[in-house]
C-alpha cells in the first residue's frame, strides 16, 4: 500500500466513548472554577460549574416543556451564550439540536423546520436586516410541526422558570437514556441536488472530532479562544465550542455578528490564546487601519478553514498576529467535520499549500472517480473518509445517503485531491457543482429551483465565477419568457428575504439560450469562461 494514495491516522490517545453531557460534567469537576464561557458583547462570564449548572436548569425546562429524546429542537440564532446553553442541554437530555442558519429566510426556515420535523424553534427576534419574528409568524401556518417559539429577547427568563418543573432525579433519568451513538445534532448543507440535506451527527461524531483538533492545537484549560466564525456551523460548534470544552478551555465570544476590531479588541482585552477565522477574517483584522494598537501577544495558535491560506497572508498571521502555531483544518459536514489537519510547526509551504495530514483515528483514501479504484501518490482523484468522525446519514433521506455513504462506510466527499509521500494532502478541484462563497456551500440547482417559480422565468442556470475576497460569487444566465421584461434589480428584489442572501446572485445575463453539448447538456464550464470574460474577473 506504500504508493497507493491510502493514510490512517494512528493514535496512542483513545476515542471518547462519553456522551457530550458526561463529557462536560467530567470536565466541570476537573476544572469547576475556570472559566468556560464569555460572551463580550453580552457581558456574560460562566465558570465550569456555573455553566454546568445553567445547563442543568435549562435542561429540566426542556423537559418540563415536553422534549424528549430524539426530539428535534432548532436554534435560529447569531453567537450568543443562550446558543452554546442549548447546544449543551439538548445533547445532555438526549434532544436533537437542528442548527437554522442566522442567513436563512422563509423559503429555507420553512424546508429546514418541516424536513427535520423541529418541534420548538429558539429564534432571535431580529439580527442584521432579518426579523426573524415576522418571518415565522409568515410561513407559521405552513409549519405543522412547530408546536412552540421561544424568542430569546423576549422569552428566555420565562422560559427558565420552568425548571422547578422537574426534579434532580428526574432529570437524571432522562441523561442516563442517553448513549453516545445518539444522534445529537443536524446541520443543513447544499449540495448539487437542490435541495438541503440534514446531515445528523452523533455524540461520538462531533465529540472526538473537537476533542482531536485540540489535542493537534495543543489545548488545556490554560487556553482561550476567541470565536468569531458562526455557531450554526461545524466551525463555531465543533471546532470551536466542543474543541473548547473538551479540554477545559474558555469559549471567548468576541460579538454576535463578525466584526474585525471587535475581534482584536476580544483578544487583548481577554488574553486570548487562539483565534478562529476564515482567511477573509483575517484578511480584514490585518487591513484595520489602526491594526498595530492591538496588543496580541498572548495569541499564540488558532485555527484556519474554509478556504486555502495565500503564503503571504499566512506569514503575516505568524508573524504580525503573533499566531506561530496556527493550524489549517479541512473537512466537510458529513464528516464531523475535520478529516485533516496541519500539525505544528510544519513548514509555511506545507501550510499554505495543503490541508495537512489525516486526523488521529481516520482513514482516507484517493480513489478513480470512474473505476473507484485507489490511485498512485501524488495522482488525483476523489477523497474519501472512513471511520468514527462520518455521519449517520441524512436525515429522513435514504436515497442521498447511499449515494454519498458507501456499503464499506466511506464517505465520498466530491472533492479532488492527492496525496504525497509523506501524508500531506492537496485539494485540486471539485466533482460536485457546487459553489463556495465565502465558506457557505451553494447548490446552484435549489437557486435555479427557486427562480423557476417566477412568472417571467423561462430557463435559468446559475455559476460560480472568480471573486478575490469571497473565492466565488455566483451568477446566473436567464432565460425569459416571451414577452416578459425583468432586470437586476428586480429579480433580486423577489430572492431578497426569500433565500438566504449569500444564495442570491451577484451578477445576472439574459440569454435567448445557453451554451450546450452535441448531447443537450448545458455547458457551465464554457458559461463560466465567457462571465469571466466579459466581467473582467
Amino acid at each position: 500500500m506504500k504508493n497507493l494514495s491510502y493514510v490512517q491516522g494512528a493514535s496512542q490517545i483513545p476515542l471518547l466513548e462519553e456522551t457530550i453531557g458526561q463529557n462536560l460534567k467530567r470536565i466541570s469537576s476537573l476544572f469547576p472554577n475556570n472559566l468556560a464561557l464569555v460572551s463580550v458583547y453580552q457581558d456574560y462570564k460562566a465558570t465550569y460549574q456555573e455553566f454546568y449548572d445553567q445547563t442543568s436548569n435549562l435542561a429540566k425546562s426542556l423537559l418540563a416543556s415536553g422534549i424528549k429524546k430524539g426530539d428535534r429542537v432548532g436554534i435560529w440564532a447569531p453567537n450568543c451564550s443562550q446558543w452554546v446553553l442549548l447546544q449543551y442541554a439538548t445533547a445532555r437530555i438526549g434532544a436533537i439540536l437542528v442548527t437554522v442558519n442566522p442567513a436563512y429566510r422563509s423559503v429555507d426556515l420553512e424546508y429546514a423546520v418541516n424536513q427535520s420535523g423541529i418541534s420548538m424553534l429558539f429564534s432571535s427576534v431580529s439580527f442584521k436586516s432579518s426579523n426573524y419574528k415576522q418571518i415565522i409568524l409568515e410561513v407559521s401556518d405552513k409549519m405543522p410541526n412547530l408546536k412552540k417559539v421561544v424568542f430569546l429577547e423576549e422569552d428566555w427568563e420565562e422560559f427558565l422558570q420552568e425548571n422547578n418543573k422537574i426534579s434532580q432525579e428526574q432529570l437524571e433519568d432522562a441523561e442516563q437514556s442517553v448513549h453516545f451513538l445518539d444522534p445529537v445534532n443536524i446541520q443543513y448543507t447544499s449540495g448539487t441536488t437542490g435541495f438541503p440535506k440534514g446531515v445528523t451527527l452523533t455524540h461520538h461524531n462531533i465529540l472526538n472530532n473537537g476533542y482531536f483538533i485540540g489535542v493537534r492545537l495543543k489545548y488545556t484549560h490554560k487556553d482561550k479562544v476567541c470565536i468569531p466564525v458562526p455557531f450554526y456551523h461545524c466551525f463555531g460548534m465543533v471546532i470551536g465550542n466542543l474543541c473548547c470544552t473538551s479540554h477545559g478551555a474558555t469559549i471567548v465570544i468576541p460579538n454576535d455578528g463578525f466584526d474585525p476590531a471587535l475581534t482584536l479588541e476580544c483578544v487583548q482585552n481577554h488574553k486570548c490564546t487562539s483565534l478562529y477565522g476564515v482567511p477573509t477574517m483575517f484578511i480584514a483584522e490585518l487591513a484595520l487601519p489602526n491594526f498595530q494598537e492591538y496588543d496580541l501577544r498572548s495569541l499564540r495558535t488558532g485555527v484556519m478553514a474554509g478556504s486555502l491560506c495565500p503564503e503571504s497572508v499566512m506569514r503575516k498571521v505568524k508573524e504580525k498576529m503573533n499566531m506561530e502555531e496556527v493550524s489549517i483544518c479541512y473537512g466537510m459536514t458529513e464528516t464531523s467535520p475535520v478529516s485533516t489537519q496541519s500539525k505544528i510547526g510544519i513548514d509555511i509551504v506545507k501550510q499554505t499549500t495543503t490541508v495537512g495530514t489525516v486526523q488521529d483515528h481516520l482513514e482516507i483514501k484517493i480513489i478513480d472517480p470512474k473505476t473507484k479504484e485507489i490511485v498512485g501518490l501524488n495522482q488525483s482523484g476523489e477523497l474519501c473518509t472512513r471511520g468514527y468522525s462520518v455521519m449517520l446519514k441524512y436525515w429522513n433521506d435514504p436515497i442521498k445517503t447511499d449515494e454519498v455513504l458507501d456499503s464499506e462506510g466511506w464517505m465520498h466527499s466530491g472533492d479532488l485531491a492527492s496525496i504525497d509521500q509523506e501524508g500531506y494532502i492537496t485539494i485540486t478541484g471539485r466533482i460536485k457543482d457546487l459553489i463556495i462563497r465565502g465558506g457557505e456551500n451553494v447548490s446552484p440547482k435549489w437557486i435555479e429551483d427557486f427562480l423557476y417559480k417566477h412568472p417571467s422565468v423561462e430557463d435559468v442556470q446559475v455559476i460560480g465565477v472568480p471573486c478575490s475576497k469571497y473565492g466565488e460569487q455566483i451568477m446566473a444566465w436567464v432565460i425569459l419568457r416571451k414577452d416578459c421584461q425583468e432586470s437586476h434589480d428586480s429579480l433580486q428584489k423577489y430572492c431578497t428575504n426569500k433565500i438566504a442572501h449569500f444564495a442570491i446572485p451577484k451578477y445576472w445575463k439574459f440569454v435567448s439560450e445557453f451554451p450546450m453539448t452535441v448531447s443537450g447538456k448545458v455547458r457551465k464550464v464554457e458559461m463560466r469562461k465567457i462571465a469571466v470574460d466579459e466581467l473582467q474577473l
